[in-house]
């Protein structure tokens, strides 16, 4: 065909096309290849695709009220399975793995809800509803069908019996957790130093795994406070998707999370924010650079109320009162100590005995769950006693504020209170005329049998819960009501005598505790607390400074808490506490009490205000089967000489956890 204009018009047309086309794409490369260069080879590195996967953020700290630390972090060593390393013999690694950890008897992961040895039955007490649904089996499938189904899923025909069990185990805990680049497996945590340099030796022949320093929480003294401060654990199944919901609150399945006290109170402070790790790929899967793309940030941590060093030395002296007196006979079985502040409504101090050690709880739990003196019981916060004559100077306040006593007026105790023709109780001693503050002094009963006559049951009921006792202190964790009986009449027959000297009635060493600060301050009461302050992870800035809370004020006249507060001074001048606090070179306001128990010695109780002119602290003990109240009130005043006197020693102190890049 004889070439044309017309054809050489297109190929002119072409030419052109074909220039601009070389120009942009010239311009392009320019672009990418040199003017920015480095944003290009900074975010890819050459790969075409890229993956992110979490780096776990330290959690917060838990402190006393001086910064000691009592719930800290440190560095441990995890065995992970990163997903963009592993090649096509993940089986022969996982194998070589578990053997190495059961050589040196440590534990790993297994989530797989059958037994470890053949013929591999369902494990007792555990769900298999996932199992069955993630191998797509019907529901009445058996042990075996369900190992059969994973034989043939993980391609595990090879291996022995008891070698396909290993494996199964670990590629379904893999499975269940959604094991890929952006979810690392965790297959064994806290391994020790020994084992984790062994399993670097051998990482020729295991790709894709590797052994990372993650943060673990570490309590310097695992005996310490241990009711209040609680313990962290894995996230169970049934609060992963409900209960508490972790998955959408944006926790990854295998985090730690507060299980109980303080850690579960204060998760929401103490959760750090997780970073990232962006993992590039080139276009055929194999990682060619890493970068961490999101710093992580360690959660707040929480200040308390508490004094490390005299919470020590309380729980110390509460131990050692209780087995001295079993030593001499005694029948004393178990006790709790609280000390308050009377100004905040802090708690400074709570004590227990029997307790237990968080270092050996899951080994020994079972046994400590059986023990019939229930070391695992918060005696302090949800211990419920009949308090006895420590709940008088709450009497007198009702009949003097209500103007049925009047100051100066005497009562004659005649040992045995005649009122009721069907209930005649008596006083322990035969006490004659005695005024307020010698009825106090030496807890006259009858005095204040005819005091609660007067007052009558509904009265006195509603200044019991104007103290805070049968309600809820408000503290953050779990604590009891109490037993409050409701009254009916005012009358409410001889029972009201006994409400009037503390029986019907049970309170928590808590209650009693603030009931007396709230006295002692003149009438303020205070919700409980244990949180002093939430600050950042290094201490430099501060959150929340938490304020006191008033939960209401009880209306006292300056007669009335002076009467009573002269009462209570002579309680430990010359009174009832005079044995064990008569020569203590601080003024105390106080208050002893045996409260009776059925068939069983009287529970010792004591309570106290000090320093008596400007109270600071308020006391209460319990000693349950005690008997006498001197037992209470040797207690006591090593309390105050731990207050007063910075007595007692703790632990060696421990550096702060750094975070490793």
């Amino acid at each position: 065909m004889p070439f044309t204009r017309k054809h050489q018009a297109k190929l002119t047309v072409l030419s052109v096309l074909l220039a601009l086309v070389i120009v942009l794409y010239t311009a392009r490369v320019y672009n990418i290849q040199i003017i920015n260069a480095d944003k290009y080879s900074s975010n890819t590195n050459g790969s075409s695709s890229s993956r992110t996967a979490v780096l776990k953020a330290p959690r917060g700290e838990i402190l006393d009220s001086f910064g000691r630390q009592i719930a800290a972090n440190r560095d441990g060593y995890n065995v992970v399975f990163n997903k963009a390393y592993v090649k096509d013999n993940i089986n022969d690694i996982i194998l070589s793995l578990v053997n190495l950890l059961d050589e040196k008897q440590v534990e790993h992961k297994d989530r797989l809800p059958l037994e470890y040895n053949a013929p591999y039955n369902f494990k007792e007490g555990e769900s298999t509803k996932k199992l069955i649904k993630t191998l797509d089996l019907a529901d009445y499938a058996t042990a075996a069908n369900c190992f059969s189904r994973l034989v043939e899923r993980y391609e595990l025909e090879k291996y022995t019996h008891e070698q396909q069990r290993k494996i199964a185990g670990v590629r379904y805990s893999m499975e269940i957790e959604d094991f890929s680049i952006s979810y690392p497996y965790t297959f064994a945590e806290d391994i020790p130093t020994e084992l984790m340099r062994k399993i670097l030796e051998s990482n020729f022949m295991l790709n894709g795994v590797s052994v990372e320093i993650v943060p673990f929480r570490y309590y310097p003294d695992t005996s310490l406070a241990v009711n209040l401060i609680g313990t962290v654990g894995p996230i169970f199944e049934e609060d992963w998707a409900e209960g508490e919901n972790y998955r959408d609150r944006g926790y990854s399945y295998d985090d730690k999370v507060g299980k109980s006290g303080i850690e579960y109170w204060a998760e929401k402070y103490l959760r750090g924010t997780d970073g990232e790790i962006t993992y590039y790929l080139d276009s055929d899967g194999n990682i060619v650079d890493k970068k961490i793309t999101k710093e992580p940030i360690a959660g707040k941590s929480v200040m308390l109320t508490l004094d490390a060093k005299m919470q020590r030395t309380v729980q110390d002296a509460l131990a050692n009162s209780v087995r001295e007196l079993q030593s001499k006979g005694g029948t004393v079985t178990a006790g709790s100590a609280v000390v308050i502040d009377i100004n905040t409504g802090g708690v400074i101090t709570s004590a227990n005995y029997p307790t237990y050690d968080t270092a050996n709880l899951s080994e020994n739990y079972d046994k400590l769950l059986a023990d019939p003196s229930k070391p695992l019981t918060d005696r302090a916060f949800q211990g419920v006693y009949p308090i006895g004559s420590t709940i008088k100077p709450i009497v007198a306040a009702a009949a003097l504020e209500n103007g049925l006593y009047n100051n100066g007026e005497t009562i004659f105790c005649a040992r045995e209170y005649k009122y009721f023709d069907d209930y005649t109780p008596s006083c322990m001693h035969y006490h004659k005329h005695m005024g307020l503050t010698a009825a106090l002094s030496k807890s006259c009963n009858y005095f204040f049998f005819e005091l609660g006559r007067r007052i009558g049951a509904i009265t006195m009921t509603d200044y019991f819960k104007q103290f805070g006792l049968g309600v809820k202190t408000g503290v953050e964790v779990d604590d009891s009501a109490g037993i409050l009986v409701e009254p009916t009449s005012n009358g409410f027959g001889g029972d009201t005598l006994q409400i009037a000297i503390g029986q019907m009635n049970a309170f928590t060493p808590l209650q009693m505790a603030n009931y007396v600060a709230t006295f002692a301050n003149g009438g303020t009461h205070y919700k409980a607390t244990l949180i002093d302050k939430i600050v950042s992870y290094d201490m430099t800035k501060v959150y929340d400074d938490c304020k006191p809370q008033v939960v209401n004020t009880v209306s006292l006249k300056e007669n009335t808490i002076s009467s009573i507060k002269t009462g209570m001074l002579s309680v430990t001048v010359d009174g009832t506490g005079q044995a064990a606090l008569g020569d203590y070179p601080i003024k105390l306001g106080g208050k002893t009490g045996t409260a009776q128990v059925n068939g069983k010695a009287d529970h010792s109780t004591f309570i106290l205000f000090a320093p008596y002119d400007k109270p600071e602290i308020a006391i209460s003990v319990v000693l349950e089967h005690a008997s006498s109240s001197y037992a209470a009130g040797s207690l006591v005043r090593q309390i105050l000489d731990a207050y007063f006197f910075n007595t007692g020693e703790l632990p060696e102190e421990h550096p702060p956890f750094t975070v490793l890049k």
